[in-house]
């Protein structure tokens, strides 16, 4: 079994890609207040470049960002063998969750944001990331 990283704390660590900036100061205020480490990305490609490096347990992204689209993005973690066991959330002003799906993320979210639809998620995700990090890597 491989220990993800996280942070030095323990706690469980996300990587945001958001180009709003006021939806990226409720994220950080939501997500650190509910105890995780919030790290951030500009664009698609520098997430891409933080996953491969941080391991984080939970990446939350946008459809449409620079360089690297979210679906692009999620494709990438998931078809990686060392990255696929990240979840990824993809939270959009589109509807699209069947994309979102097609791509490989674990859950959509439709904006505008929600604290507590946020949380919960997120909770469901990192249990469920829990639940399986045990088992043999595909």
């Amino acid at each position: 079994m491989t220990d993800s990283p996280g942070s030095p704390e323990g706690r469980a660590t996300i990587v945001v890609v958001e180009r709003d900036p006021h939806v990226r100061v409720l994220e950080t205020l939501f997500l650190t207040e509910a105890g995780y480490a919030v790290e951030f990305a500009d664009d698609g490609a520098a997430a891409l470049e933080k996953a491969r490096q941080l391991r984080p347990d939970l990446l939350i992204t946008e459809i449409m960002v620079p360089k690297l689209d979210g679906l692009a993005l999620c494709r990438l973690l998931k078809e990686d063998p060392a990255t696929r066991g990240i979840m990824v959330l993809i939270f959009s002003i589109l509807t699209a969750s069947a994309r979102a799906r097609d791509a490989g993320a674990d859950a959509f979210l439709r904006k505008p944001l929600a604290e507590q639809k946020l949380l919960d998620t997120v909770e469901q995700l990192l249990a469920r990331r829990r639940d399986t990090s045990g088992g043999e890597s595909a």
